[in-house]
């Protein structure tokens, strides 16, 4: 029979098509996967990370004098500090006040004198200029600016006995000078203005001015004739005042 040798080769026939049917499909595309970019290089021109604030501020810098500068006045008492009321304000040597600056308001020291102040209990010191009139209260002879509180640890407790010595002064301390008489503080501008006009009869040739504080408090300052300490003086001893809040100042 003829058809024998037809069928047998069929089965063959059908896997060489198959094959190629596979072999003439679409091929599947190789992918090239690109390698990672390599780290960005540090550029130098890339901002530094930011700093606290206190590495960017520096220390206020203290009034410099010779090491073997020796005291001229010795003064031991309470001190206490002032600071952002007055701060920007004009202070009593002309200049503005900063409170972050290594200052202090001293009531009779001549003004821009340089002072060495240490606490007693602590030690610490700090040199500082005297810019300023002031602590207008009986039982404190400092006032120390914001800084000057901090290097000599009266910041936070409010109030040191510490150790004056002036290394340096502008004008002779025990003479001379300008002075006047500061009385206060009121709470009322009428009590203020009442004394005032009370003084002002008493003392005609003298210069009588009531004013408010940053704070709020009024004062009456008395400018004597000629400002004379020992006209400052009598008045100071004389004035009528609340609780004896009478200050002699000095105004150089």
């Amino acid at each position: 029979m003829h058809s024998a040798p037809y069928i047998r080769a069929l089965p063959l026939l059908v896997l060489l098509a198959a094959g190629l049917l596979v072999g003439c499909g679409p091929k599947k595309p190789r992918t090239s996967i690109p390698a990672p970019p390599p780290p960005p290089a540090a550029s130098s021109s890339s901002q530094p990370a930011p700093q606290t604030p206190e590495a960017t501020q520096p220390a206020p810098a203290e009034p410099r004098l010779p090491k073997e500068a020796a005291p001229i006045y010795v003064e031991t008492g309470l001190a206490s500090w002032y600071g952002a009321p007055y701060h920007n304000r004009r202070a009593a040597n002309g200049q503005t006040y900063d409170m972050n600056a290594m200052t202090a308001a001293h009531r009779t020291l001549p003004l821009n004198s340089l002072v060495r102040v240490t606490n007693l209990k602590t030690g610490s010191r700090a040199m500082v200029r005297i810019t300023d009139r002031g602590p207008f209260v009986q039982d404190r002879i400092i006032d120390l600016s914001l800084a000057a509180a901090k290097a000599v640890d009266v910041w936070r407790p409010g109030t040191a006995r510490v150790r004056l010595e002036v290394l340096e002064a502008p004008a002779p301390l025990e003479r001379g000078g300008r002075w006047a008489v500061q009385i206060g503080g009121f709470e009322q501008e009428a009590e203020a203005r009442r004394i005032q006009d009370r003084l002002s009869r008493r003392y005609r040739t003298a210069k009588v001015l009531a004013f408010a504080s940053p704070v709020g408090a009024w004062w009456v300052r008395v400018r004597v004739l000629d400002d004379d300490k020992r006209r400052a003086e009598e008045v100071a001893q004389n004035a009528p005042a609340p609780e004896g809040n009478i200050f002699l100042v000095r105004l150089d």
